[in-house]
């Protein structure tokens, strides 16, 4: 009995220990939180009105307005497809949802592309990376950019983006995806995967496919010329805050959980101890009382 108590306590002492550690990595998670949150929140709105805009000009252009390569639709032969996740895990089923949206791309979409050999999968963050690299040996897989998170800044995050845009107009690939995690709130974040290249064309049933009449200054060619790279970096730089935030949300919670599933498993573990506790000393106190009436007889 003596060794079960022992054992009780040792497992409430172990129980209090990773409770600690939890309570203090949520605490941490909520404090990164704040931060990302206010910088994906503030840069959404303005992200997404430009791709708007950007998607409307290329749609709308007529033969000899203007021409890029980044609104134009080839035959599926190379693609690319980048997978953002985060560096560490504990943070729930993040990292599996997002990595699941890859694999259906992988799998499904580009099936064919892959099996001609002509599909290339490029990593932010290592999670995505480690799964990766031990399934699909016969996929190009990129690691050249797996710590982008040590640095979010707008530059830093472009540089990446330009190397992919360089890719694409040169012909390297046809299209390019995002496999990413789209931030709702602290306790829900969505996996996406999004067509970042070529520029998505509005839909003739659209109501805003109609022509867009912008008024061009100093002139279409040098401002779009400048505006349109500009743009798809912003995007870019989008999903890298969107999944930023969503990591530290999803931890934020899978700790919050932790906690409080420490806090049940320790009320559990003290009724055990206690009931141990009780029976130990009533079996004593009978084995006196027993030797007493004994000793009397």
């Amino acid at each position: 009995m003596a060794g079960n108590l022992k054992e009780v306590r040792d497992r409430i002492r172990s129980v209090k220990n990773t409770q600690q550690i939890t309570r203090a990595m949520k605490m941490v998670s909520a404090a990164k939180l704040r931060r990302a949150q206010d910088a994906i929140t503030q840069m959404r709105p303005y992200a997404d009105k430009l791709d708007a805009m950007l998607r409307n000009i290329l749609s709308n252009l007529e033969g000899g307005d203007f021409e890029t390569a980044f609104g134009e639709q080839r035959e599926l032969r190379k693609a690319c497809v980048v997978v953002v996740t985060s560096n560490r895990g504990l943070c729930g089923a993040f990292n599996s949802n997002v990595i699941k949206a890859a694999i259906s791309a992988v799998e499904g979409k580009y099936a064919d592309v892959r099996a001609a050999g002509n599909l290339s999968l490029l990593f932010v963050g290592k999670r995505g990376y480690d799964y990766f690299r031990r399934r699909y040996t016969d996929i190009a897989l990129l690691d050249e950019y797996v710590d982008l998170f040590s640095d979010l800044s707008f530059d830093h995050v472009a540089q990446l983006a330009q190397m992919l845009m360089t890719a694409f107009e040169q012909g390297e690939y046809d299209v390019i995806d995002v496999a990413y995690g789209r931030f709702k709130n602290a306790g829900v974040q969505f996996p996406e995967l999004e067509t970042w290249l070529p520029v998505r064309q509005l839909q003739a049933e659209d109501s805003n496919s109609r022509r867009a009449w912008y008024t061009f200054e100093p002139d279409m060619e040098s401002l779009l010329s400048y505006l349109i790279p500009r743009i798809l970096q912003t995007q870019f730089h989008k999903f890298m805050l969107d999944t930023h935030a969503s990591e530290h949300g999803a931890r934020m919670t899978a700790m919050d959980k932790a906690t409080e599933n420490a806090d049940e498993l320790l009320g559990d573990l003290r009724l055990s101890y206690n009931k141990a506790r009780q029976e130990a000393i009533t079996k004593e106190l009978s084995e006196i009382v027993g030797g007493a009436a004994a000793l009397g007889g």
